[in-house]
């Protein structure tokens, strides 16, 4: 039987959703969207962050694999740009890759993202917009900042469906929502 977990509710774009708590370190939970799958949510997120950007002047999309994926598909399909995902393991057939390290606060490990060979020159010279599920430390942003300068590309502005944390720190971000950290 499966552990009964607490959980924190949340809206986006009109959907609502109770979003599981888990304990990342001791002592402090982060409640965890998982977009995977929810075609519901993934659609009403990306209606609203299109909405959201369409200030914003920029050639491409770039996330990091895996969870928001299905997002910066449906970015793609909205504004008709074109998309980037950055690799979290190296496979042979990439090429030569441009990467760059990253510390994942769900892992808790070093993670190295890879920019395909066959991506670099559709990243060379453009206005990118990083594009992430949620935001919670920033190691995930700033690992694609470097991947991408290292590509020499230009970011010219970052989104996500949820920042987390210090709210502060996250002014800059094209966000539909933030979540707090629970600890105790």
């Amino acid at each position: 039987m499966l552990q009964q977990r607490e959980t924190y509710a949340v809206e986006i774009a009109g959907v609502k959703r109770n979003l599981p708590l888990f304990e990342v370190k001791p002592g402090l939970k982060i409640a965890v969207l998982n977009i995977l799958g929810d075609t519901e949510l993934v659609e009403a997120a990306a209606s609203a962050l299109a909405q959201r950007l369409s200030e914003v002047t920029y050639d491409l999309l770039v996330t990091a694999e895996a969870k928001s994926i299905p997002l910066i598909h449906g970015l793609s399909v909205r504004t008709k740009k074109p998309y980037v995902v950055l690799r979290k393991s190296y496979k042979p057939y990439m090429g030569e890759t441009v990467q760059a390290e990253t510390l994942s606060i769900t892992t808790g490990e070093p993670q190295t993202l890879h920019l395909d060979e066959k991506d670099r020159d559709l990243v060379k010279g453009k206005r990118v917009l990083l594009v992430d599920d949620v935001i919670s430390t920033g190691s995930t942003l700033q690992g694609m900042r470097l991947v991408l300068t290292k590509a020499g590309a230009d970011v010219v502005a970052e989104s996500a469906i949820f920042t987390e944390g210090e709210r502060a720190k996250w002014e800059n971000i094209v966000a539909l929502g933030h979540l707090p950290v629970f600890t105790g």
